[in-house]
């Protein structure tokens, strides 16, 4: 095994389904695939840990085997955060450089944002994100990157994504044990959208909406920028569960059939269609003896999922809403996430939100396997890109410090 390169990029999201470790470096400024390791996810409760131990073992496993597939040791990850502990708000605020005019830095650039980031949050909550959505320079909205121009007054409209520290500080505490030192920490509904998303999409505003084993992250861009960010309680396996209660089965074979039959439009499933639950699955399988399965309508599965469907897409709707931007998804709404391969989520979320709906599939890197080219996997390939995104401007600004400073020194002389 080869010693650690220093372009190396290694990150971890670590799900109530599966624990992924996904390692890519960086060649003549390009991602490229190195190696990835997954495993069924221990000591998760609805998104969150409830058991240190196993849950450090199974994300110990997954680098492992990371490990061998990159052929180099990882010590350092990006850790995935998400669940319904994270929460978005808005805020503005601004500095004055006084009566005369002035050049824009870097420098009041960041007062700026340290102006509005200024807002009040309960002890318990940790700013994940300080993302600017626009600058607003002497009254002109809708500015970007205000460095270089010149002005009086300079402010900025600012979204935080926050979360509890306690919950982040566990998942922190897990990568540690399982022998990962955690560099930064990254919204998982953001890195997903850094993975499906197109910029066309981002300016003319969409929801993408990372439909994960137990809850949903959503994030909605509009003007390129960032608008909006929530979590939903509700995620796969509530579909999964309504199918294990409603067709008296176990969990595992609710989970087969969802995904070989199930159909979240009723009307699309023939009404004469029937299957056999509760066999090899379960008794046949379990006792040793011969199937003991009977027969269903397979519109009985879509008579169970269909409704959990439309609470979901409701829920959403209201989020949206609420948030102020459900009239701002001019590019529709993208479903990623294990649990957007359910047939017929598209046609729910088109239905009740009134807008186009797509599956996301994350952008492939350089020389990565098929098998990863899934929407379930979209939010560790987006921690990727995002990472990567993050470098490259703070190489950019610090060349730019840089340059200036040499100027200033050769000034000087």
């Amino acid at each position: 095994m080869t010693p650690k390169p220093e372009n190396l990029i290694t990150v971890l999201d670590a799900g109530s389904q599966k624990s992924c470790v996904l390692v890519a470096e960086v060649q003549d400024g390009v991602l490229r695939y190195r190696g990835h390791g997954v495993e069924p996810s221990k000591g998760m409760r609805k998104g969150l840990i409830a058991e240190l131990g196993p849950a450090a073992e199974a994300i110990n496993r997954a680098a492992l085997t990371a490990e061998r597939g990159a052929k180099t040791g990882i010590e350092t990850a990006i850790v995935g955060i998400g669940g319904t502990h994270v929460r978005g708000i808005n805020s503005r605020g601004g500095i004055s450089m006084g009566s005369r005019m002035r050049e824009i830095t870097r420098d009041e650039v960041r007062a700026a944002v340290d102006r509005a980031r200024s807002v009040a949050l309960p002890p318990d909550r940790e700013v994940l994100h300080l993302l600017p959505q626009e600058f607003i320079l002497d009254d002109q909205a809708g500015i970007h990157d205000p460095v270089g121009m010149v002005g009086n007054r300079l402010e900025v409209n600012l979204h935080l994504s926050t979360c509890s520290g306690g919950v982040a500080q566990s998942v922190i505490t897990c990568a540690n044990r399982a022998g990962l030192e955690v560099q930064d920490t990254v919204f998982e509904g953001i890195a997903a959208a850094e993975a499906v998303l197109s910029a066309d999409e981002r300016e003319l505003g969409v929801c993408i909406a990372d439909i994960g084993a137990s809850t949903t992250e959503i994030a909605v861009f509009f003007e390129g920028s960032i608008a909006h960010t929530a979590v939903l309680p509700i995620g796969g396996d509530h579909f999964t569960n309504d199918l294990a209660v409603g067709l008296q089965v176990s969990v595992e074979e609710a989970e087969y059939l969802k995904k070989e039959y199930g159909n979240c439009v009723v009307t699309s499933v023939p009404s004469l269609a029937e299957i056999e639950v509760g066999g090899s699955l379960a008794t046949g399988s379990l006792a040793g003896g011969p199937p003991q399965g009977r027969l269903v309508r397979q519109r009985f599965l879509a008579e169970i999922l269909e409704p959990r469907a439309r609470e979901l897409f409701t829920m959403l709707r209201d989020n949206l809403r609420n948030g102020g931007v459900l009239e701002a998804l001019g590019a529709g709404i993208v479903l990623t996430g294990g649990g957007a391969n359910l047939v017929g989520l598209l046609d729910n979320a088109e239905s009740l939100l009134r807008v186009p709906a797509r599956i996301g599939v994350p952008v492939p890197l350089s020389r990565m396997p098929q098998e990863l080219v899934k929407p379930e996997f979209a939010a560790a390939i987006g921690m990727l890109l995002y990472t990567h995104r993050t470098q490259i401007r703070r190489a950019s600004e610090e060349m730019g410090l840089k340059a200036k400073l040499k100027a200033m020194f050769a000034g000087s002389f």
